[in-house]
């Protein structure tokens, strides 16, 4: 097994060039099987791990969260990435706190976000909002620990669309010690193009869900990290909810027909 340092050191590298597919898994299995294809980092999910615990997204704990970010990164023998909300507090010194806690998880990197968790105002104050991240950059640094910041800007994903004030604030992040930027919700090429260059030579992650560009394209634009949110636990639920719904209202089980062999399963996990 590699060690927490040996882990950093390698998801810092992928970050210095090409663009890599980090995949969000939502269980130790399916990180474990993440690692299996051959992917070189993975990052949790806020929604898909709180609907393995029968939680909605955004009502876990921090207790939660961090015992989730220990086991995955003991489970693996590359990278995890924090998908760490709001830090779990609105005040910039609880937020530090907080992450400080998260990083002695063993995990390489971690997002602060910056919704406040209602819909109706949803992004933090400007200065709160950078105040936040540069909490978390003190935290991460106190210990020396080399985990790579990630500042999320919500304010696409919240309904929000405006691109200069995204801009604005990525590059607040950027100069209050963010590693990498993220601004969930941009999807064209142009809004791709001008957060890659408003914010460079900062790395830029890309989410992409139901559709988006590939791996190459997105490279092309310049991104260098694509992420998936809860695509994968989605995707899971369809397939556990279809077969379900057809026993409950049908009494039938032909979608059983589609499970992945459990053979294989047993391989991999092995």
């Amino acid at each position: 097994m590699l060690t927490t340092a040996d882990k950093r050191a390698a998801f810092k590298k992928l970050h210095e060039s090409g663009c890599f597919i980090i995949p969000n898994p939502f269980d130790v299995g399916s990180a474990k099987a993440l690692q299996h294809l051959g992917f070189k980092a993975v990052a949790s999910t806020s929604a898909g791990f709180a609907w393995a615990i029968a939680k909605a997204d955004n009502r876990v704990t921090v207790d939660d969260v961090c015992d989730h970010l220990a086991a995955i990164s003991a489970a693996v023998d590359i990278p995890v990435n924090a998908d760490f909300e709001d830090g779990f507090a609105h005040e910039a010194d609880k937020v530090g706190v907080n992450v400080a806690r998260a990083v002695k998880t063993g995990i390489a990197g971690l997002s602060i976000e910056d919704f406040t968790g209602d819909n109706s105002k949803p992004l933090f104050e400007r200065e709160l909002a950078i105040d936040r991240i540069r909490a978390a950059r003190q935290a991460i640094d106190a210990d020396n620990s080399g985990v790579l910041l990630t500042g999320r800007c919500e304010a696409f994903l919240r309904g929000v669309k405006d691109m200069k004030l995204v801009i604005d604030r990525l590059t607040a992040y950027a100069e209050a010690g963010a590693d990498v930027l993220y601004a969930p919700g941009i999807s064209t090429p142009e809004e791709i193009s001008t957060v890659v260059k408003a914010v460079a030579p900062r790395p830029v992650n890309l989410l992409v869900g139901a559709a988006g560009p590939s791996l190459k394209i997105a490279g092309d634009l310049g991104v260098r990290r694509i992420s998936v949110g809860a695509a994968l636990a989605r995707t899971a639920w369809a397939g556990f909810m279809k077969a379900s719904k057809e026993m409950a209202e049908q009494g039938t089980f032909a979608e059983f027909a589609n499970g992945y062999p459990g053979g294989e399963l047993n391989k991999m996990f092995s």
